[in-house]
């Protein structure tokens, strides 16, 4: 579908409705808007809307309907998934213009904000209050509250925090038909049905669009300590992780691990330099909020007298603080920088991780021998971010059928383990075709059921999740 595929008395609505500033066909813009994080689609939009209001949101998408316009809600577009990912001619619905944050409401501990509000620009205005909007990732800077909540997004707190979905408390979202729907508001308790903001978050932009949301909020955290350590390998990972589970001294605000090929990847892409003289296997990346500064002393000096760790290192400062957390949050940008990689979001039990990973050597070796493997993630949630990266003698054609052929023999062994094709990332076109390994028969014919009863034309990002 090209531009000129557009309804001329669609465009001509579009002229006479609505600012003249308001929708862009300019090339670069195209190429910007019509894609996320992931590398593997082209873009191919044929304009960009670019609203400042709910009203103007409900009255483009009340328009497309009529005319049967296919739409891409956009946020940051830092997903991985491909959900964001405009490649067939369709509008794009970017939300960055509708960013406008209300005061914080003190009693509550909640504030609302549009969609486009950016993660990042959100806690600092809550911060200024002493509270915070405890959803934080790698991307905070530039991924936007509507995309957080459209994904259900996790990040580097869901150990301490949960997920998005579990800091939201009222949406504001317009259906496909242009209906404004205002759900749940500002409330706590709602006992009345069905939760339908629920339905919303993590649907990917595929039921409807979400234009504002009363967030809730929490107490900036006390003290956080920081600390990095050196272990052999991942099985030492989840040693470690679970004696710091069982102490009593602190409480674990994120745990993250990373292999010693992220890390040289981040030190190409960034220049950052690593703590330790010598190299490591894995690595891992605590966060905590000490209760007893003595006992956790005690407890550091454990964990070499009982071989749990090689070496490691504690924050003195912010500042150091912060450059410990470069080496991990740096790490999808540097592996994207450096070469291409093959993502996969996975998800397991946390009491099953070890088992799992134990197999997953196998897998490794039996269907990319010789390959460069990066695996980090949230290991305290049972999130793996496992990373295949193209081979620089292979073209990338050939590499993505081979990932795309190895993928099921992963899939099989989530599966086997009770765990997620997906963690955080979302479906979108990516996962869709392996949808099958985590849900049932009877939930995707039910998510079906919902799709055409929400949006019949299938005209809110068509073919993300669900192929019609």
């Amino acid at each position: 579908m090209s531009t000129a595929a557009l309804p001329v008395d669609f465009l001509q609505a579009l002229a006479e409705g609505f600012p003249s500033d308001f929708l862009t066909r300019e090339p670069d813009e195209l190429k910007e808007y019509g894609r996320d994080w992931t590398k593997v689609y082209a873009p191919a939009p044929s304009a960009v809307a670019l609203p400042r209001t709910t009203d103007e949101v409900s009255r483009l998408l009340a328009l497309c309907h009529r005319h049967g316009v296919a739409v891409v809600p956009s946020g940051g577009r830092t997903g991985l998934a491909g959900g964001a990912v405009a490649a067939k001619g369709e509008v794009v619905l970017s939300l960055q213009r509708m960013s406008r944050m209300g005061p914080v409401d003190l009693l509550g501990n909640t504030v609302r904000v549009q969609a486009g509000a950016v993660t990042e620009a959100v806690h600092r205005h809550c911060a200024e209050h002493g509270l915070t909007w405890p959803v934080d990732f790698a991307s905070k800077g530039s991924s936007t509250v509507g995309g957080n909540i459209a994904t259900n997004a996790g990040g580097v707190k869901v150990i301490r925090y949960g997920l998005t979905r579990q800091w939201v408390l009222g949406l504001q979202v317009v259906t496909a038909d242009g209906t404004v729907l205002e759900l749940n508001g500002a409330l706590e308790k709602n006992n009345t049905g069905l939760d339908l903001r629920q339905l919303f978050i993590g649907s990917e932009g595929t039921l409807g669009v979400i234009t504002e949301a009363t967030l809730k909020l929490t107490q900036l955290p006390g003290r956080q300590d920081v600390f990095l350590f050196a272990v052999p390998d991942v099985a030492a990972v989840l040693r470690l992780f679970r004696d710091a589970r069982q102490q009593t001294t602190f409480l674990i605000s994120a745990y993250e691990f990373f292999t010693d090929r992220c890390l040289a990847r981040v030190q190409r892409h960034r220049k950052l330099r690593s703590p330790f003289e010598a190299g490591s296997g894995c690595y891992v990346l605590l966060e905590a909020e000490s209760r007893d500064a003595a006992a956790v002393e005690a407890w550091l000096g454990s964990l070499f007298e009982r071989g749990l760790v090689t070496d490691g290192t504690q924050a003195q400062s912010a500042t150091q603080a912060a450059e410990l957390w470069a080496l991990r949050e740096s790490i999808s940008e540097s592996l994207s920088a450096t070469g291409l990689p093959h993502k996969n979001d996975i998800s397991l039990p946390v009491a099953g991780l070890e088992a799992f990973c134990a197999e997953l050597e196998s897998v490794f070796s039996a269907r990319y021998p010789g390959w460069e493997i990066c695996l980090f993630g949230h290991i305290g949630d049972g999130n793996l971010h496992v990373n295949v990266m193209k081979p620089d003698e292979m073209d990338k054609a050939e590499f993505l059928a081979h990932t795309k052929g190895a993928d099921p023999t992963m899939f099989e062994l989530v599966r086997k383990h009770a765990g997620s094709i997906s963690a955080e990332h979302g479906v979108g076109l990516l996962k869709k075709d392996y949808l099958g390994y985590s849900r049932s028969e009877a939930e995707l014919a039910l998510l079906r059921v919902l799709k055409r009863t929400l949006d019949p034309r299938g005209v809110l990002n068509p073919g993300k999740i669900l192929d019609a």
